[in-house]
């Protein structure tokens, strides 16, 4: 399975704090299947604003240690992305990165309780550059657990979502799990993710959500949500 949102460097944001935390996260995740990370910590959210080179360099040294003591995983750069009104051109300038940095696929990160207006614009002026915006947990999103046209209509401009694990198996509270199994059965999930920050709290783990999914849709289409849509994800360049 690919993680595409994970906040798995130590010491940047909420995530973990040691660099220990990191590597049995790292391990943590290998164990239950999960063979790529997409390292994504907070851009810009208001309280953290983790650099392109803190990414890279965590990156770097995680993967060493990783390959030294045989975790079959390794983690690749990227952000979570707060969209603000600049947002363009920080993703023009380098300070947003794009997943794997290949400049084809964003993660963005709207307000828990609002959707901002600018959003649709910034959608398309996106795709005309060539890159995909991925809307991290909306089922967590109070405006679209009210209305979830609002998220068909962001889909339907070109965006694709991603919906965290945990909210699927419950672990987030009712509303987050009600929207997320309404949006499941209206194939609006276009990838799951662990948005883990932590070794046991928030853990980065896929296994659970994948299992409760598959009691709601197809095995195939959930299989696609962790491994085929991902691949291709990080893979496009």
């Amino acid at each position: 399975m690919i993680d595409i949102h994970c906040h798995i460097l130590w010491g940047v944001d909420d995530g973990p704090q040691t660099f220990q935390e990191s590597l049995d996260m790292c391990r943590k995740a290998a164990n239950d299947g999960i063979g790529t990370i997409v390292a994504s910590p907070h851009c810009r959210n208001g309280v953290y604003n983790v650099s392109a080179d803190q990414v890279f360099s965590g990156v770097e040294k995680l993967n060493k240690v990783l390959k030294k003591e045989n975790i079959n995983t390794k983690v690749i750069p990227g952000h979570e992305n707060h969209i603000h009104p600049y947002s363009i051109q920080d993703i023009e300038d380098g300070t947003s990165l794009t997943i794997n940095n290949n400049k084809k696929y964003i993660l963005i990160e709207m307000p828990v309780e609002s959707v901002p207006f600018y959003i649709e614009a910034f959608i398309t002026s996106m795709n005309k550059k060539g890159i995909t915006s991925i809307i991290s947990h909306p089922e967590r999103n109070t405006h679209i657990q009210a209305n979830i046209s609002i998220l068909e209509n962001l889909i339907k401009k070109g965006a694709l979502t991603e919906i965290t694990a945990m909210s699927i198996t419950g672990d987030f509270g009712a509303s987050a799990k009600k929207s997320a199994m309404e949006m499941l059965k209206k194939n609006l999930v276009h990838t799951i993710a662990s948005d883990a920050h932590s070794l046991n709290k928030r853990p980065p783990i896929l296994s659970r959500a994948v299992k409760t999914a598959e009691k709601i849709i197809s095995p195939k289409f959930v299989q696609a949500m962790v491994v085929d849509t991902p691949l291709k994800i990080i893979n496009t360049i």
